[in-house]
């Protein structure tokens, strides 16, 4: 096919906007590569490069020749919204196939199936839909223009963000025609990740590999082991940067915690995480991109391909898990500005964090061994909410360990409708190699950040460029001066006080867990009537705040401070909780029969309250915290509370403290219980928040 080089410069200054706008070294080069038929290309380029513009002027270009529609493969529902922007301003009719729009799909499949969709992004997990393999990709594979993989670090094992469907790609390269276009990008490809993507994606594939340099970018690298000591650098920091930029932190919780310190000090900032709602991401994207925001707190659910040209900085809360993780995301800053700000802090919790992903990303031999045996015992399969009720496994373990023996070829497991049941396959030894030997990559990754965190201001895009085995002898000194590292006194005691002022909404439960709780004969939803209130806990567990008294006051002194117990009297008098209980209650305990019940008593005391108990243990239990999934954590419970008293002491609403909230159930029982002796409303007071969250 011949290629329109007018035609090309046109299509990218209508798509960026720009009358004067020109391709970038390599730019060019690929689209013509495609156009011409040339053979499978992976492009390697930094972010902001440009690599958008490639595929979509390819596709373009293609379909005005008369070609079939293009598919592109996108790993984010955030970078898709992007794409589709982009696509359509190059005048593409493109659609998008993902979670948020079910309603939409059997429309956008027919179109497809018509060639009136020039373009269509699916995720990774599309591929592992039996009906768009046989009724969407079968019936057009032989007519579809361009394969577009991006972000193809993904498909690598090596990657710093290995999404197991991406290995799906891989099958589906091999039934597709040999002479199909096909075109992968990534920003972020080492050697050994370019090695494991010719492997997957076939050959000849050829490779066009820019310069990771970002002169742009000043990096910096500051210890701040304590929470207080970091919000109080962000505070005093981000009133004197220039501009508009993303604050990366690693747990939901801290994403939260940082936007609501930095909103209290005046900012104008928000948290971006993956539990709000699709309409509320898509919301924050734009007061960001249009600088209605100073910044988005935001977890990696903001990140590839969010696409903002003038981000003035990038602050990393904590410390990632892998320099190539942490290239990707710093290296959203200056795209387009002379001079831009890259700051990763580090805390204590880093490693804590870190070494929790990298203990998750596989599950273990027994793990497996577990679901296996329970698929054996049940031929006619299981579903995931039965197998959470047969094995004690969180339900996110469980869902990992089914993702990935399902993805094996051949498959051990297989799903038929709603329920996974066993194959007539073994999962083979490599499974096991891969897993180790993965788990030991990150573990050297881990490392390398840690040594990241120590270099001297000045030594960092050299030190990030070697790592990505790029060429770092054109670097040029940081344009701007560090900032500053100290923390101001005033500033760092109004963050332990934020610390230890925050509490934590305890939400009731509404209903059983399949199959209900046998012994007390309760199944299905939970009756208003017999439900909890929202309920609050005071600190999450070992945290900067007032986690760390709950923890010394429950393995060290054996008693719990009168400083918590102050600290809850304020919490409980700012929460107001109306109708405003009338006495108070504790959860009982056999390993630790007086603990709670102590502290009760004198918050009893300090609210001038009653104190009555009424509740008691009948018999020991496992610890909720080893209780691994909902569904076992319920069960551990049922029948293992009773109310002890003749009858309620008093009437009106009443306040239900424990020491640790975890899975929530032994608050909804408990507060059952005395809602069937016809109590008040019940309201949960835990010190601390823990679990496996």
């Amino acid at each position: 096919m011949i290629y329109q080089q007018m035609r090309a410069l046109e299509l990218l200054r209508q798509g960026s906007g720009r009358a004067d706008a020109i391709f970038r070294d390599g730019q060019e080069a690929a689209i013509r590569h495609l156009v011409a038929g040339h053979g499978r290309l992976l492009v390697v380029q930094k972010t902001g490069w440009g690599k958008s513009f490639v595929y979509f002027i390819a596709t373009k270009l293609l379909r005005e020749a008369g070609s079939g529609p293009a598919l592109l493969v996108s790993p984010l529902l955030a970078l898709m919204r992007n794409q589709l922007d982009a696509a359509r301003r190059m005048g593409l009719c493109a659609e998008a196939m993902h979670s948020d729009n079910p309603d939409d799909h059997a429309d956008i499949e027919a179109r497809f199936l018509r060639h009136q969709v020039d373009i269509l992004l699916v995720t990774p997990e599309r591929f592992a839909n039996q009906h768009f393999n046989a009724q969407v990709l079968a019936p057009v594979a032989a007519q579809i223009a361009l394969l577009v993989i991006d972000e193809a670090h993904c498909i690598s094992d090596w990657g710093h963000d290995f999404r197991p469907h991406y290995r799906l790609l891989e099958r589906v390269v091999r039934r597709l025609p040999p002479n199909l276009r096909l075109l992968a990008t990534t920003a972020t490809a080492n050697d050994r990740v370019m090695a494991d993507l010719k492997s997957v994606l076939g050959s000849p594939l050829d490779i066009s590999r820019g310069d990771l340099n970002r002169p742009s970018l000043t990096l910096q690298t500051i210890r701040l082991p304590d929470q207080a000591e970091r919000l109080a650098w962000l505070a005093a920091q981000i009133a004197t940067l220039h501009g508009h930029g993303i604050i990366y932190a690693l747990t939901v919780r801290d994403a939260n915690q940082v936007a609501d310190w930095l909103t209290t000090h005046g900012f104008a900032v928000a948290a971006y995480t993956s539990d709000i709602a699709a309409e509320r991401r898509i919301a924050l994207e734009q007061d960001l991109l249009h600088n209605r925001v100073k910044a988005l707190v935001a977890t990696t659910a903001l990140g590839m391909g969010y696409d903002k040209p003038d981000l003035a900085f990038v602050i990393h809360y904590q410390m990632p898990g892998s320099v190539v993780a942490y290239y990707q995301q710093v290296g959203r800053a200056g795209r387009a500005l002379e001079t831009a700000y890259g700051v990763l802090l580090s805390g204590t919790e880093d490693t804590t964090i870190t070494d929790w992903f990298i203990d998750n990303a596989f599950p273990t031999r027994q793990q497996v061994a577990e679901v296996l045996e329970a698929l054996e015992r049940h031929r006619s399969g299981l579903s995931l909410y039965d197998l959470m009720g047969c094995i004690n496994l969180s339900k996110g373990r469980i869902e990992k360990t089914l993702d990935l023996l399902s993805l094996e070829s051949p498959a051990p497991i297989a799903k038929q409708g709603s329920r996974w049941q066993l194959t007539t396959a073994r999962l083979s030894a490599e499974f096991w190699a891969r897993a180790e030997r993965l788990t030991d990559l990150r573990r050297l990754e881990q490392q390398q950040m840690q040594a990241y965190l120590d270099l001297p201001f000045g030594e960092q895009m050299r030190f990030l460029i070697q790592a990505l085995d790029g060429d770092p002898d054109k670097l040029a000194p940081p344009r701007l001066p560090p900032l500053s590292t100290t923390v101001d006194a005033v500033l760092m005691q109004e963050a332990v006080a934020f610390l230890r002022r925050t509490s934590l909404l305890i939400e009731p439960r509404r209903k059983w867990p399949p199959g209900g709780l046998p012994r007390y004969g309760i199944n299905s939803a939970i009756t208003t009537a017999h439900q909890a209130q929202p309920g609050r806990a005071l600190s999450v567990w070992g945290d900067a705040g007032w986690g760390g008294f709950v923890r010394q006051g429950k393995y060290q002194d054996g008693r719990f401070s009168d400083v918590l117990v102050a600290a809850c009297v304020t919490m409980i008098r700012e929460w107001n909780p109306q109708p405003a209980p009338t006495w108070l209650t504790c959860v009982p305990s056999l390993r630790h029969p007086d603990l709670v019940p102590d502290f009760a008593q004198r918050l009893a005391t300090a609210l001038d309250l009653p104190f009555h108990v009424v509740l008691a243990k009948s018999d020991h239990r496992p610890e909720q915290k080893t209780m691994a999934n909902s569904t076992q954590q319920a069960r551990n419970l049922d029948g293992s509370l009773a109310f002890c008293a003749e009858r309620l002491p008093r009437r009106g609403s009443v306040f239900l403290i424990d020491d640790m909230v975890d899975s929530r159930w032994t608050f909804t029982v408990a507060a059952w219980l005395l809602r069937q002796q016809r109590s008040g409303e019940v309201f949960p007071v835990a010190l601390a928040q823990t679990g496996h969250a």
